[in-house]
């Protein structure tokens, strides 16, 4: 027999961010539950909106599977005496099983019962677990409620649990569980009988309540669409994620009202309007065409009704002062040229013991320098000019209200300034990417100064860790200065424009000018740790296309000083470590370096060869004279090798008890390692 389950918390408003982490615990949770039970079911469904958690299991088994069960009891010798009758021993072990002394038997000197283990209920189980399954869930800012000893989100208002149509007997942080829930605050359904689990999407829907995260997501997009629509203006739910998820997090019953504000506003740069609207504001802009901002906007209001105008008034009020404020600084900042902000940057902090702003622009400045001396770049004016500027909008008043605005707002005031495109769009595009899979810079100018501004980012850190020991470099859970995805940022902007930067020679290049600007004497171990560091996101960046051993048997070679090089080997010991020709390759360069050790060879004496195979493969090595910058013409060039090492193994006694023999056959080897050495590090692959 099978009943569908239902179990739903209602609390308080829980932070969004919480909500879709809370159902995908919650998914797993009970997964894990009924596989440690034993119990069947069809599928799980999780729901969430901001006031409840709910969980709807169908076609859950109402019971455990009774089993049977070979149990074990006392050895021979203590279960039977001399006459072969049973002892205590035999017929404790019996009344404990509940079974018959017929049903014992004999097996391997033991007595055995088969047993009959019959499953629990279903309701006993939900009873025994619930409570503790859900204070299993973790989140942020957790704390007590009342008198409750256990942690919560928020505090539990009621809770619902029906096995079929009986409600479960069980108790969440002093809330017993019922049959009936509430629905929306402002609904005329206030309270919700539920009579059975599989009615609680329709129930709470007549309550004016969606329980379907996907659903609301949905409605909210479609009902957003159809009101632009209507009124000729144009939505767009692109790099909206983030907007999209908060608003279906906080909703219930999304309505969309469409708000305007005054058009003078639309003075201000758009990328400023949109961002109080949607980051600070969860509304959606609209616009009249593409690239033309509407003074128009949808919130989505979590509310059951036809009265909208208090709403409407309230959120244009809240918008209006914001945006007051915005153009304020705006026309505050515009009286001057971007040019003229650089010297405020002189009162502006960088990194404690690491100077201000300015001091770092003037590295990026001479970081960016040498790398176009490095790119052979005509023109390097224009990347020298967007390195001075790449800054001074830290310095104004409309990124120091929206900070997330930094490059966007430098990119719109060089534009008013009438500087190159090429410039204004570096002071934007040096910040990119944004996440480790986010944007790069599309023009070299921009690629330059990200990759210096980033380059110093992270060579500051590693030196101010070095200077104060309390300070943590980088670490899976620790991430200061974004060093983590700024050497990302680096790494994908040198390996997709396919850029020839000698990356380990940059990292001394900024290390020494820090050293300099701020006389701090470097440790002779801190180019080698950033290098590791940098290696170690390679790892990550490149997991699922290369196997580790791969990248870690190439990672000794310098991968920093040709980072094109290094991707082009790992592509190719990925395309040949499985052929057979490949593989007997490897099996010969690690039967060498087992017997090499740490040998490092003396010079050849050919005419110590006491046998053809040595001197036919000394031959063949001397003759092999293949590029290993050609490394797939390289590798094939060397398959010959195998079959003369082959015989050489098979003829000649390495390890002579002449020293001399000994040594020159030793470096004879030594000299097909080298060879070897210029693919990989055949140990680690």
């Amino acid at each position: 027999m099978k009943k569908d389950f239902l179990l739903e918390i209602l609390v308080q408003e829980l932070p969004y961010k919480f909500i879709p982490s809370a159902q995908k615990q919650l998914d797993e949770l009970f997964k894990k539950l009924f596989e440690q039970n034993g119990l069947e079911y069809d599928k799980i469904d999780v729901f969430a909106t901001p006031r409840r958690l709910a969980v709807l299991v169908f076609d859950l088994a109402m019971s455990q599977k009774t089993v049977q069960k070979d149990v074990r009891g006392p050895i021979l010798n203590i279960a039977k005496d001399e006459k072969g009758e049973y002892t205590p021993a035999a017929l404790g072990f019996a009344k404990k099983n509940n079974v018959d002394l017929s049903a014992l038997y004999e097996k391997d000197n033991y007595i055995w019962a088969k047993v009959e283990i019959k499953g629990n209920s279903t309701s006993q189980i939900l009873k025994d677990n619930i409570e503790a399954l859900i204070l299993k869930l973790q989140g942020p800012h957790f704390m007590r409620w009342g008198t409750n000893s256990e942690k919560f989100s928020r505090p539990i208002e009621n809770v619902v649990a029906l096995l079929g149509d009986e409600v479960v007997d069980l108790t969440i942080l002093g809330k017993k569980a019922l049959n009936k829930t509430l629905g929306h605050r402002y609904s005329k359904n206030k309270e919700v009988i539920i009579d059975e689990p599989k009615n609680y999407v329709e129930l709470l829907r007549k309550a004016n309540v969606i329980v379907s995260p996907d659903e609301r997501r949905e409605l909210i997009v479609k009902s957003a669409q159809k009101c632009a629509n209507e009124n000729n203006l144009m939505i767009n739910f692109d790099n909206m994620e983030d907007l999209l998820e908060e608003v279906t997090y906080i909703t219930e019953w999304p309505v969309p009202v469409l708000c305007e504000f005054d058009k003078k506003y639309l003075e201000i740069p758009s990328i400023v309007t949109t961002t109080v609207m949607a980051v600070h504001q969860r509304y959606f802009p609209l616009w009249v065409e593409e690239g033309k901002l509407s003074n128009h906007f949808i919130t989505m209001a979590n509310f059951v009704g036809d009265e909208f105008s208090n709403i409407k008034a309230g959120n244009q009020r809240v918008v209006t002062a914001r945006l007051e404020d915005g153009i304020f600084f705006y026309r505050e900042d515009t009286k001057t040229k971007l040019i003229d902000k650089f010297d405020n940057l002189k009162g502006m902090t960088f990194q404690k013991g690491l100077g201000s702003l300015e001091d770092k622009t003037q590295r990026l400045i001479k970081i960016s320098e040498k790398l176009c001396d490095s790119l052979n770049i005509q023109n390097k004016e224009d990347v020298l000019r967007c390195a001075k500027l790449s800054k001074c909008d830290l310095s104004t008043r409309l990124v120091f209200e929206f900070t997330e605005l930094q490059g966007y707002i430098g990119q719109k005031y060089a534009q008013l300034d009438l500087e190159k495109p090429c410039v204004s769009k570096g002071i934007c595009e040096h910040y990119f990417p944004l996440g480790a899979n986010g944007e790069l810079p599309s023009e070299i100018t921009g690629q330059i100064v990200s990759i210096a501004d980033k380059i110093d980012t992270i060579c500051a850190l590693f030196i101010s860790t070095q200077k104060d020991k309390k300070k943590k470099r980088p670490t899976g859970s620790n991430d200061p200065l974004g060093a983590r995805r700024n050497a990302i940022g680096i790494l994908r902007i040198i390996i997709e424009n396919n850029l020839n930067i000698d990356l380990e020679e940059l990292m001394q290049y900024s290390l020494n000018l820090l050293s300099k600007e701020f006389n701090i004497e470097l440790e002779e171990t801190i180019l080698d740790e950033l290098v590791e560091f940098f290696v170690s996101r390679l790892f990550v960046m490149y997991e699922k296309e290369f196997s580790y051993n791969i990248i870690n048997s190439i990672s000794k070679y310098h991968p920093m000083k040709n980072l094109a090089f290094f991707i082009k080997r790992a592509q190719t010991l990925t395309k040949y470590y499985q052929d057979d020709e490949f593989k007997a390759l490897q099996e010969n360069a690690l039967r060498i370096l087992r017997i090499l050790k740490d040998f490092e060879g003396v010079d050849i004496k050919p005419e110590l060869f006491a046998f053809d195979e040595e001197k036919n493969l000394y031959n063949a090595i001397k003759s092999h004279n293949n590029d290993p910058l050609e490394l797939v013409g390289y590798i094939k060039s060397l398959y010959p090798l195998t079959n003369k090492i082959s015989a050489f193994f098979e003829k000649v006694l390495v390890m002579d008890k002449d020293e001399k023999i000994k040594n020159n056959r030793l470096s004879l080897l030594n000299l097909a390692k080298e060879k070897f050495n210029k693919i990989c590090d055949f140990e680690k692959l």
